[in-house]
């Protein structure tokens, strides 16, 4: 029954993945040679950036609600959203991040251009086709995670701890892609999925996302080290 869906989703997801050894920030903290610094403002920044997702998915949840499939595929992420920023203090204090710091930190432009666009989606796409587009995000965004749990602990000394944010978007998740799945495939079925309008939806966001990370690569390559 939700055949058509997984091929679709699996079609977009590869069309959309971003060119293997494209992010350089990534690329540098695999190897330790990103600077400490940025590792606290690649913290900070998501502090901001999930607070904000989480608010965007649980509007996109309120929207769906003729749709339960997607409202619960979007009630589900939002709660994901606000287990991660719960991780995410840990790994503040691991960057040596005290309180007073956080809160005075100003978040750059070019790192909140990803939630900024998310909020547009929440208030202006269909939620089916905005499931589509996020879909394509969920992938590399868990690898870049996954690399960047591990150097934390093998490159710079993180203890579990603070590397939980990451680990949390790092795991597998299978039953949050049968949400995907399902929830657009119930859009497919009542016909609310626009493909153009998901695959621009998709291929922005992606944009977005490589401006963040290279928005912090410039900042680390102006870092001392």
């Amino acid at each position: 029954m939700t055949q058509q869906a997984r091929e679709l989703l699996a079609a977009t997801a590869q069309a959309l993945a971003p060119q293997q050894g494209t992010n350089r920030l990534v690329a540098a903290i695999a190897a330790g040679t990103a600077s400490r610094i940025v590792l606290g403002t690649l913290a900070l920044e998501q502090r901001h950036i999930v607070a904000a997702d989480r608010r965007s998915f649980q509007h996109l949840a309120a929207r769906a609600t003729d749709r339960p499939e997607g409202a619960e595929l979007f009630a589900t992420m939002a709660e994901g959203e606000a287990l991660a920023l719960d991780r995410l203090g840990a790994t503040l204090r691991g960057c040596g991040l005290d309180e007073v710091t956080t809160e005075a930190y100003e978040p750059m432009p070019g790192c909140q251009a990803f939630p900024a666009y998310v909020s547009w989606l929440a208030l202006n796409g269909d939620p089916a086709d905005v499931a589509v587009a996020l879909y394509a995000n969920f992938s590399a965004w868990g690898t870049y995670c996954a690399t960047i749990a591990a150097a934390l602990r093998a490159r710079y000394g993180f203890a579990d701890e603070a590397c939980g944010f990451f680990d949390f978007f790092a795991l597998p998740a299978p039953a949050l892609k049968d949400q995907a799945v399902a929830a657009v495939q119930e859009g497919l079925d009542a016909g609310h999925v626009t493909m153009a309008r998901a695959l621009r939806y998709g291929r922005l966001l992606q944009a977005y996302e490589a401006m963040f990370w290279e928005t912090l690569a410039a900042q680390d390559a102006s870092a001392p080290h």
